[in-house]
């Protein structure tokens, strides 16, 4: 009986699954279908929860983002304190635009708590002549409303230029012609502006609408990612520019029409002296519906190549040498060109546990790696099963060992990287398999860029079926590796397929420039032995001014599962460790800029936090302070 009871459960959920599928279909046919691809190689349970996204997202909304007219009436108390008003203008270009759809975007804008604003709008020689009618209606009822109307059709790009030529504001802000600004939007914009007065670029986090409607697919992003930019528009919505910046780059430019804003956000970004700030709030709602027709959504093939041209471009400018190809799901990958002369890498490889795997890793390295010139040195600190090492090992070429007690790791990875040879050290666990022979010279191609400090790699984890990501600040107390999901999987919005800013990495498999490891003074040799000392060796490194680089383009597999610390020695020790990295660093571990507050930090895949880790503004008084400390960070 108990198994009739749950087959006819199953047959309930699979009947449940089919309707908000349909239903999810009709809405975004191209988010579903990569949804349904997703699940494909995920199973059962991973269906359940995807499935329950939605609900559990409004229920979320629900909970922790709404208004009343108490809270509007305090954030309007709120803004009387603030040391910088700016003013806003809102450019939009229409074209075609349904009534009800454009009536509600005018409507959002009106609705803003901050009323320093213009709403600067071009229509792009529209045909129907309910445009006009709207527009000169809602004009004739409200001097913040700016028209003009384009004799002739030149696209997004030239209807942009239009709108941005009617503006009079310190800062443009970025909406489409059917799209919804929170009520608070340029309010929260306003606040971070004031605390960043140097601000020439902001931008929020932002979800989608249905045609009833409801919200849903919100992307909590990161803070200023600017590897990532290359792989996706992240900027995109709620995008804001100084005016004199966007004026200074020439507008928007024609040609690169679907993808004019990523392009503005390329070029902005590249040359821009001040701070690019994300304001970690839902701000902006995107409709996502049939009939929707959005230039990038009809002409996606032509915008996908402008994006790809505009990435392209910026890059050169900046004297990067690149080809930019698909990274999967419409995202893009940059394939920097190869050096002349590769630098020389040290590989230093951490023994653990089984000769059996480092015998593989070794051959890896020389059998399987196409990569010009390395040295191997194999640090053994007691982790093998003994402590003679198999005549094979010793007898291969380009090897040399060092030991040392289990406790002297650290110190023995620091006097071992002082005397190697090689411009680039990658630290290497011994039961990490090599499976694609380019995963060096990726990460090579990397680490050599100035201004980097390490690169890691994406790693199939112990389990063999899940793939993990760079480490999140929080995870676990002090850090954890983030997006383990199937290596079929784009896990949350592509960062599984992207190469991107993190706050550290694994020295599982870590490539640290020489010149950079030695200005940090290596790892810390007296308080954190063996654990944490790659996540403090990355920490130190962003205070330096490093930046952290993972790529998925680099793919090693780990050989077995390991055997957990048992002991409570071990336990001790590490216990100790914590106590030391979070009385170091404070909290910054609990705030890592490349994981939204409003994730949890009790999964490493992105889940809604509730409540959120942040607060508005209006409601905190220490809100400042723990913007600064995390900005000091960034």
């Amino acid at each position: 009986m108990q198994s009739i009871s749950r087959f006819w459960k199953l047959c309930l959920f699979a009947l449940r699954a089919i309707r908000v599928g349909l239903a999810m279909l009709a809405r975004d046919p191209a988010r579903t279908l990569t949804l349904f691809r997703d699940m494909r190689a995920q199973g059962l349970v991973e269906v359940k929860a995807r499935f329950s996204e939605v609900p559990r997202y409004r229920e979320w909304v629900e909970l922790y983002d709404r208004f009343d007219h108490e809270e509007a009436e305090k954030i309007r108390a709120f803004l009387t304190t603030l040391p910088v008003k700016p003013k806003f203008s809102v450019l939009v270009p229409v074209y075609e635009t349904a009534p009800k759809e454009l009536t509600e975007m005018i409507a959002s804008v009106k609705g803003q708590i901050y009323d320093d604003w213009e709403l600067c709008i071009a229509d792009d020689a529209s045909k129907q002549p309910h445009i006009r009618a709207i527009l000169e209606s809602e004009a004739s009822s409200d001097p913040r409303i700016k028209l003009v109307f384009r004799t002739e059709n030149g696209n997004i790009s030239a209807a942009s230029n239009s709108a941005l030529a009617l503006a009079t504001g310190e800062f443009i802000v970025l909406l489409d012609h059917d799209d919804i600004l929170a009520p608070h939007a340029l309010a929260l914009v306003a606040d971070a502006i004031s605390r960043h007065p140097d601000a020439d670029i902001l931008y929020s986090d932002e979800d989608k609408l249905d045609a009833q409607g409801h919200r849903y697919g919100a992307y909590f992003k990161p803070d200023w990612n600017p590897e990532l930019l290359y792989g996706q528009n992240f900027i995109s919505h709620l995008g804001v520019y100084r005016s004199s910046l966007v004026r200074e780059l020439g507008g928007f430019r024609v040609g690169f029409e679907g993808s004019q804003d990523y392009d503005l956000a390329l070029r902005a970004t590249a040359v821009s002296k001040g701070k690019i700030v994300h304001v970690p709030h839902i701000l902006y709602h995107w409709r996502v519906y049939p009939g929707a027709g959005t230039f990038t959504s009809t002409q996606i093939g032509r915008a996908v190549q402008s994006a790809r041209q505009a990435i392209k471009e910026q890059l050169a400018g900046l004297g990067v040498k690149a080809r930019v190809v698909e990274g999967g799901y419409g995202y893009h990958r940059v394939i920097r060109s190869e050096p002349v002369q590769w630098p020389k890498v040290t590989v230093l490889v951490n023994l653990r546990e089984s000769h059996r795997a480092l015998r593989a890793c070794i051959r890896g390295l020389l059998e399987k790696t196409d990569y010009p010139e390395m040295e191997i040195i194999i640090v053994d600190c007691g982790g093998g099963e003994n402590s003679a090492l198999p005549i094979e090992i010793l007898n291969m070429r380009n090897l040399q060992i060092v030991r040392g007690a289990q406790t002297d790791l650290a110190k023995i990875f620091n006097e071992t990287a002082r005397g190697a040879s090689g411009e680039i050290i990658l630290f290497l666990d011994s039961d990490m398999l090599v499976v694609e022979e380019g995963w060096l010279k990726e990460m090579v191609l990397l680490a050599r860029h100035p201004g980097i400090g390490a690169v890691g790699a994406q790693r199939r984890a112990p389990d063999g079926k899940t793939w993990l990501g760079g480490m999140v600040l929080g995870l676990g107390q002090v850090a954890e590796p983030a997006y383990g999901r199937p290596a079929s999987s784009p896990a949350y919005f592509g960062k599984l397929l992207l190469t991107q800013d993190v706050s550290c990495v694994s020295s599982a498999c870590m490539a640290v420039p020489r010149a950079a490891f030695d200005e940090v003074g290596g790892f810390d040799e007296s308080n954190l032995a063996p654990s944490f000392n790659d996540v403090e060796l990355c920490m130190r490194l962003r205070k330096f001014g490093y930046r952290i680089i993972w790529t998925p383009y680099a793919r090693l597999h780990h050989g077995k599962k390991r055997k957990p610390t048992a002991s409570s020695e071990d336990q001790e020790v590490r216990r100790k460790e914590i106590a030391h990295i979070r009385e170091r660093w404070g909290k910054v571990l609990d705030r890592d800029p490349f994981w939204n507050p409003n994730l949890s930090l009790h999964s490493n895949f992105p889940r809604i936090s509730s409540p959120p880790r942040i607060t508005r503004p209006w409601l905190a008084k220490d809100a400042c302070g723990d913007e600064a400390e995390r900005q000091n960070m960034s």
